[in-house]
């Protein structure tokens, strides 16, 4: 074997959550894997996470939600509010709680990878190395590195991401596509505004999310319509965003002015347009790789998760062939409807044309307050 080429039985491509908790089921499953991160190190980036009973379900199989919600903060109800703060719809999260037998809660980022890493054991991590090719040699997979290194494996893991190259060597044409806004984040200190309830304002200049955190942190997201990749949103600072968000009730400009500036992060909200397959013969595609969604459902992550433990489960009882067809089976359908019914409800949150603001917030008004809650159910899905 070059000097330059490594082997292993299997592989995971992406040290996210969907490649930290598939590490994590491999190991339940009784399978070592190496996993490449493209990383140089582990580092505390992005922002707060929703994580609902669905998920908690997932790592609760894996034996790792007693941590996460000891890191967590619980949510007890989720609101829509117009400009002014007025209420659109509530939901009660902690009748879902007592349903589900699972919480709704959010987390830091960081704090959710970090007990994941934590409970990795046996899997061998390499940082630094960003996966750019894939080719077959028979039963093995040939994976060329952006630093030049080559590694063979038999079984591979694609978990590396919405901007995956594999995925998109594996099926040409399934990039990203941008949903039409853009979106700021940040973590406030929350010591002195106490903020406790979770809420997003939709009004006609753009949508601001409240989402409280442990250790008297709140994490806040600000969305607002306009061209891709654009050049002042780039370049927008937190007094920028004090402008954009003046007009907003209390505590959004608290918050904004609570931040510090090297907490906050920009990025366009981007998806993938449905996939038809996940699996090809000894690969599969898991978490953003696969199914990239925008975040108006909390799903992202919870999604991640779940494709995780599955493929661990399955790996469990079938040969690996097997499981991958039978996890694509399993996953395609739901994913498939998080994905479509997350981008028309940014559609929906996004409206800024004053009239049809109105009108949209007149009509959510008037539905009972369990139609949130069946669409809620329906996106946690059938727990196992």
């Amino acid at each position: 074997m070059e000097d330059n080429k490594t082997w292993s039985e299997w592989s995971i491509i992406g040290g996210g959550i969907a490649g930290l908790t598939a590490a994590i089921a491999l190991e339940r499953a009784g399978i070592t894997a190496t996993l490449f991160e493209a990383a140089d190190s582990w580092k505390e980036v992005g922002a707060g996470i929703a994580l609902a009973p669905n998920a908690m379900a997932a790592l609760a199989r894996l034996g790792v939600e007693a941590e996460v919600i000891t890191a967590g903060n619980p949510l007890q109800s989720f609101s829509i509010l117009d400009e002014g703060g007025r209420c659109i719809t509530k939901t009660d999260l902690r009748r879902l709680h007592q349903q589900f037998g699972h919480e709704n809660l959010t987390i830091h980022r960081a704090d959710l990878q970090g007990i994941l890493l934590n409970n990795i054991v046996e899997t061998t991590l390499i940082m630094g190395k960003r996966a750019i090719a894939l080719s077959s040699t028979g039963e093995e997979q040939a994976l060329t590195f952006a630093d030049g290194t080559r590694h063979l494996t038999r079984y591979l893991i694609v978990a590396d991401g919405i901007h995956s190259p594999i995925r998109q060597q594996l099926i040409p044409g399934s990039v990203p596509r941008y949903a039409g806004y853009t979106c700021w984040r940040g973590i406030a200190d929350n010591t002195q505004l106490q903020c406790k309830d979770t809420s997003e304002t939709w009004a006609p200049g753009g949508r601001f999310g409240i989402v409280p955190l442990k250790q008297n942190r709140t994490y806040w997201f600000a969305c607002v319509n306009g061209p891709k990749a654009d050049p002042f949103f780039r370049s927008c600072q937190l007094e920028d965003l004090h402008r954009i968000f003046r007009n907003y009730h209390a505590p959004v400009r608290e918050l904004l002015l609570r931040t510090p500036p090297e907490n906050l992060v920009w990025g366009d909200i981007m998806d993938l347009a449905p996939l038809d397959r996940f699996a090809f013969g000894n690969i599969v595609l898991i978490g953003d790789a696969a199914h990239a969604t925008t975040p108006n459902m909390g799903q992202g992550a919870c999604m991640a998760i779940e494709d995780g433990e599955l493929l661990g489960a399955l790996l469990s009882e079938r040969i690996p062939s097997d499981a991958f067809i039978l996890f694509e089976d399993k996953r395609l359908k739901r994913t498939r409807n998080v994905v479509t019914q997350s981008r028309r409800i940014g559609r929906m949150a996004q409206c800024n044309r004053p009239f049809l603001v109105r009108s949209r917030n007149t009509l959510m008004r008037l539905l009972p307050a369990r139609m949130n809650e069946i669409q809620l159910k329906r996106a946690y899905g059938e727990i196992r």
